[in-house]
């Protein structure tokens, strides 16, 4: 009974952190670009009374065994960078990645991070930078008297400058990719920076060697399911109270085995 209050605590941990995952998939479901996170969960280890397949005689050996699991605990909590929905906002900056790849920006210490939000803005001097003023790389500086910006499905940026009819061309998008993004790790604000489990950065041109093409004017939302987080909530409370009813149980069979004798 014993190893049952500590199993059945190592339960409720487990689905606690299940909810805490949950509800940050949840707050996050209109963030730009925003990939929801899912638990991974793992058994404890086995206190085995009699192996499997032990000798029950000289001609016989037990089919099953005997041996007691002690509870779950969380293993992952990894990125599923499925795509979401492409909203259409009509800005000249907004770009969207139509398949794999990332955006990437100068960080202020100078490394580079990685980014699926492409809510992208001008600043003073022209850059196209992200919300936060950190540049795109490579960097893009759009001419000060720009009339029109026009961003290609291979990443090609050409504007229109006052006086002239014809755009030119002022600077190029190149997309990251990973071999493993689910190893990237999450820095917040939308960003992901390169770790060893995700390998080292491939970058290239949009629309070439397995990168996505970028889409001018939408926005990519978050891929949270609302109804689907919904009902993993649902069955993370239920399990949660399942667990608190094992140790509630436990607890009455050992003030039974106290009263015995009075």
């Amino acid at each position: 009974m014993m190893r049952s209050l500590w199993t059945a605590a190592s339960g409720m941990n487990t689905q606690s952190q299940n909810i805490n995952v949950i509800a940050n998939n949840l707050a996050n479901v209109n963030t730009t670009g925003f990939k929801k996170s899912r638990p991974d969960f793992q058994d404890l280890m086995y206190q085995t009374v009699q192996n499997p397949g032990s000798p029950s005689t000289n001609a016989a050996q037990v089919p099953a065994g005997i041996q007691f699991g002690m509870g779950a605990r969380l293993a992952a909590v990894s990125k599923q960078f499925t795509p979401g929905d492409f909203q259409n906002t009509g800005g000249q900056l907004d770009i969207a990645i139509e398949g794999d790849g990332f955006f990437q920006v100068q960080m202020p210490d100078g490394s580079t991070s990685y980014t699926r939000a492409g809510a992208f803005k001008m600043d003073s001097n022209g850059r196209i930078v992200t919300p936060e003023g950190y540049p795109m790389l490579p960097e893009v500086v759009i001419p000060n008297n720009s009339t029109k910006i026009t961003i290609g499905t291979d990443g090609t940026i050409s504007a229109v400058q006052a006086g002239q009819t014809a755009p030119s061309t002022v600077g190029n998008i190149e997309l990251a990719n990973f071999t493993n993004p689910t190893g990237l790790s999450s820095m917040g604000r939308n960003f992901y920076q390169q770790t060893d489990a995700s390998g080292n950065a491939t970058t290239g041109t949009p629309g070439q060697n397995g990168l996505g093409t970028t889409a001018q004017g939408f926005l990519e939302m978050s891929n949270v399911n609302v109804a689907e987080e919904m009902v993993n909530m649902i069955i993370g409370q239920r399990a949660y109270e399942a667990n608190s009813k094992a140790i509630s149980t436990s607890d009455e069979m050992l003030q039974l085995a106290n009263n015995l004798k009075r």
